[in-house]
């Protein structure tokens, strides 16, 4: 970034604090369809205080990175599926699909005209965030007929810093995220606010993040507070990287299915299945689980030290990241900033 304004703003780029210039709008509508697309400044959004999204959470959205690339170039990582994780949530919300090139073409548009905000440090990125919300003013209890369509970005560091640090979790089993049924597999505005009540409690209790569990039994272990968890296993043959297998209560991560891909390619095996938080706790105990992770796309892979529930605390390894998830982690980092090939195309040069 050359100007000095820009690098003033991005001095310490808070998580989603520091927002650049531009942004994508669209509009969607019964009649129209899909229209009006540009690029803008970045200005307030004109909101009818009887806006139905506001009234009834016809709100979705996602969160990706654009990397600046090892040869000078910027890149989106995995616009696709992330474009396609966007439609599998309006459709379980009753709003309008994005057709996914759409989606991928906003992205590189936006990335392209605040180029100059994507930065070059190692630790940090450009965060887009794409959000779908019912523009209807009528307090009409219904589905939209109007939509809009916006795509912001931000400078920001990884969601817990750069220091590598570990976290602690803490178990809820006082709050739900979600229910066989609901929306726990949609990215929507509702699972987040619904959220907060776990996560203040884990602050309360000297956490940084809430681990929640299913909401039938409060048994089975299911996503930290905005991630997906990883832990590695001792197996017969090495080990194996293990994380709750997906459900109509799960987040399907895209960091997640980053990560397993990579796993099976560097030849470390991998298991997703169902497993009961005190299983978990019994092999930390044992020792036979050596390592735990939060990964996504704005906490990277974070390595999780210490666990608290109500009635325990484990921790796990020596608290810091672990080999496997080292691994991990740099091989993603060096996929995403291009300093690897990549076979899959996983990055969408913009501009």
């Amino acid at each position: 970034m050359a100007d000095e304004a820009v690098r003033r703003r991005c001095a310490t780029p808070a998580f989603g604090t520091v927002l650049t210039e531009h942004m994508v709008t669209m509009t969607w509508s019964a009649e129209r369809g899909w229209h009006d697309g540009a690029v803008r400044p970045y200005a307030p959004e004109p909101v009818d205080p009887a806006t139905a999204g506001l009234h009834y959470g016809q709100v979705v959205f996602e969160g990706l990175k654009a990397f600046h690339q090892a040869d000078g170039t910027v890149a989106a990582f995995r616009p696709a599926l992330h474009a396609k994780r966007f439609r599998t949530s309006a459709r379980r919300l009753v709003m309008p699909e994005l057709p996914e090139a759409l989606f991928v073409d906003a992205i590189r548009a936006l990335v392209d005209a605040d180029r100059r905000w994507v930065p070059t440090e190692p630790d940090r990125s450009l965060y887009l965030r794409p959000l779908l919300y019912a523009a209807d003013v009528s307090l009409a209890l219904r589905p939209a007929s109007t939509y809009r369509f916006v795509v912001l970005a931000s400078v920001t560091e990884n969601f817990f810093g750069s220091s590598g640090a570990p976290v602690s979790v803490w178990v809820s089993t006082r709050y739900s995220r979600a229910a066989p049924g609901g929306t726990g597999s949609a990215k929507c505005a509702g699972n987040y606010a619904g959220a907060f009540a776990g996560q203040r409690e884990a602050v309360e209790h000297g956490c940084d993040q809430v681990l929640w569990l299913d909401a039938a039994e409060r048994r089975w272990i299911e996503e930290m507070g905005g991630m997906n968890i990883f832990w590695v296993t001792r197996g017969r043959n090495g080990a194996v990287l293990v994380t709750p297998a997906l459900t109509d209560t799960l987040l399907p991560g895209v960091t997640r299915d980053s990560l397993l891909t990579v796993a099976h390619e560097l030849g470390i095996a991998t298991r997703e299945s169902r497993v009961a938080f005190d299983d978990f706790t019994a092999a930390v105990s044992r020792g036979e689980v050596t390592e735990a992770f939060a990964c996504g796309t704005a906490a990277v892979v974070t390595p999780i030290g210490r666990i608290r529930a109500g009635h325990g605390e484990w921790h796990v390894g020596d608290g810091g990241i672990g080999p496997v998830a080292g691994r991990l982690r740099d091989a993603l980092i060096d996929l995403q900033r291009g300093r690897v090939p990549d076979p899959r195309g996983w990055l969408v040069h913009c501009g």
